[in-house]
């Protein structure tokens, strides 16, 4: 079972990434949105897919299969950008994720989370907050202050303050 200092709130938005359920706590998410424009920043890394105006604010976007790995997102009529808040610097900011697919909020009792599994010491499973089971199926819970390394929050940071400051 997770730790009690890991597990903060039951509820979970879920979503798709490559076939795989994937979760984050509901607390983290401000928003979904569908598709919109993404506007490219040159000479960033290929997770960043630019940033959007929500709003009146830039946020940058990330594409969330590449971030973990996986293959780029495919465009489709499901594709979503999640909204939501993590911390950089002691201070909450704004970031949005594509995702395959939004799929809803779900609630996950204690009971039903066990700790990421050790996949031996060269894999990093940090950035997982615990496995969710629900209906014979497991969902992953990330834990997004953790999936973006120091460096990653510094070039979201910098591409935030360049767009914002108009350069």
């Amino acid at each position: 079972m997770a730790s009690e200092e890991s597990i903060q709130s039951n509820q979970y938005l879920t979503f798709v990434l490559d076939e795989e359920d994937f979760a984050l706590e509901i607390i983290k998410v401000k928003e979904v949105l569908d598709y919109i424009n993404i506007t490219r920043v040159p000479r960033m890394p290929s997770y960043l897919c630019g940033v959007i105006n929500l709003r009146g604010n830039v946020v940058p976007v990330i594409d969330l299969r590449l971030k973990l790995g996986m293959t780029k997102v495919q465009r489709t009529v499901d594709t979503c950008i999640v909204i939501m808040e993590i911390h950089i610097d002691g201070e909450l900011v704004q970031m949005g994720a594509l995702t395959d697919a939004v799929k809803g909020v779900i609630e996950l009792e204690s009971k039903d989370i066990v700790t990421a599994p050790k996949l031996g010491t060269r894999l990093n499973t940090d950035f997982i907050r615990g496995m969710g089971k629900q209906d014979n199926q497991f969902i992953i819970i990330l834990d997004i202050d953790r999936v973006l390394s120091a460096d990653d929050i510094s070039v979201l940071q910098d591409v935030k303050d360049l767009k914002q400051n108009g350069e």
